[in-house]
């Protein structure tokens, strides 16, 4: 199998979506199956050496710097495309290379799959464009039209894709490195260096600093909670984003407040752990795989029941699901854990357990014997309905 995987952002950027994509690469790798990647240059991958991915010069998207919008270079894509000569096109997202992408799978008469990460529509409200929805769903089904499979992180993606009008929808979920991710850790020197007093109770979050991830709920729930459980509480920001400067400017002032800015390995993985709560109030993620890394770490999660991540976690048994927006819901389930130490017990064991099922092997196994079907099925046929929408 010689697999061209055209993306917005891939490793070494940092994000869900690139990290995702770049372990389905080695995956494929060690399946034996040849791959090149087709993405845009970023400041993160200049000095990155990965001779299978092809970069092409790029500018940020405005609504998520992280991916970035790609200027191909035809001549350049033409021929690393006629040298690797791909049996299989994967487009991971739906614009400037991804356009690209399914070009070319049109008109070389080959099978393309596409994979689902972002809830961009979503995010338009956020940003006051709402007026732009039923032109990008326009956009979405044409792009969509030809593919065979369209892998999708979680079944509440798979619903919402459905009633838009999508169709050959595929779970492709998310796992989680139980190895990496796990209980076991010095707490108390652990949070020293990070500044923050160990007999704190330590609340943290983990994600993209930006409106779409519901940030200021995070800190009003914070600043809401009773006086006795606020004084003996600590927030704990660890990410990057718009919105980092801001609020580093806005709690400077602040002692029970820490930004850690961006962490990763052993940095995140023991951050997790030695966290008492991890409050995760975004409404809308396709998984949130910090989500099922908290639950690795044996970290209760307090979430918003929205999205893939009232999927992944079960209410009052690996977790707390909270009302989306709800300010009350969640000052109420942070007050309720912090009073009961044995519940907080029982639901860091059972997320532990249900992460311990959560294999990226298992997981891309599947992926892959789906997209071997697709092969086998034979060439994908020229489309007539090659323009963009009107």
């Amino acid at each position: 199998m010689r697999v061209a995987l055209f993306t917005d952002t891939f490793v070494p950027d940092v994000n869900g979506v690139a990290k995702t994509l770049g372990r389905w690469v080695k995956y494929l790798e060690a399946r034996g199956a040849q791959c090149r990647v087709f993405a845009p240059q970023s400041p993160a991958a200049a000095e990155a050496d990965q001779w299978m991915v092809e970069r092409f010069y790029s500018i940020p998207f405005s609504l998520y710097p992280e991916c970035r919008m790609a200027i191909p270079n035809p001549m350049n894509l033409k021929k690393a495309l006629k040298a690797f000569s791909p049996d299989l096109i994967h487009l991971a997202t739906p614009f400037n290379l991804g356009l690209v992408g399914l070009h070319y799978a049109r008109r070389k008469g080959i099978p393309a799959v596409a994979s689902y990460h972002t809830h961009f529509d979503q995010y338009l409200a956020y940003y006051k464009l709402q007026w732009m929805e039923p032109m990008l769903w326009k956009y979405m089904l044409w792009f969509h039209q030809d593919c065979r499979r369209i892998f999708v992180p979680s079944h509440s993606t798979m619903k919402h894709l459905q009633n838009k009008g999508l169709k050959e929808l595929e779970i492709w979920s998310r796992g989680v490195d139980v190895k990496r991710f796990h209980p076991v850790v010095n707490r108390e020197e652990v949070l020293r260096t990070c500044n923050i007093p160990p007999e704190k109770f330590v609340l943290l979050y983990v994600g993209r600093l930006a409106v779409e991830k519901s940030v200021d709920l995070l800190f009003s729930t914070f600043d809401s909670l009773p006086e006795p459980i606020r004084s003996r509480a600590h927030l704990a920001v660890a990410g990057d984003g718009p919105l980092l400067r801001p609020l580093q400017e806005q709690y400077a002032a602040r002692s029970d407040v820490t930004f850690t800015g961006f962490r990763e390995g052993k940095a995140l993985s023991d951050l997790y752990a030695a966290a008492d709560l991890f409050l995760f109030p975004s409404a809308t993620e396709t998984f949130g795989n910090v989500v099922l890394e908290a639950m690795a770490s044996g970290t209760p999660v307090v979430g918003a029941d929205a999205g893939g991540v009232a999927d992944t976690v079960r209410h009052g048994s690996t977790g707390i699901l909270c009302r989306p927006g709800s300010l009350s819901d969640f000052v109420e389930a942070v007050e309720r854990l912090y009073n009961n130490p044995s519940q907080r017990a029982e639901l860091a064991g059972a997320a532990r357990a249900y992460s311990l099922e959560q294999s990226w092997d298992s997981i891309f196994d599947r992926l892959y014997a789906s997209c071997r079907e697709v092969l086998a099925a034979g060439t994908a046929q020229e489309s007539p309905n090659e323009a963009l929408p009107k």
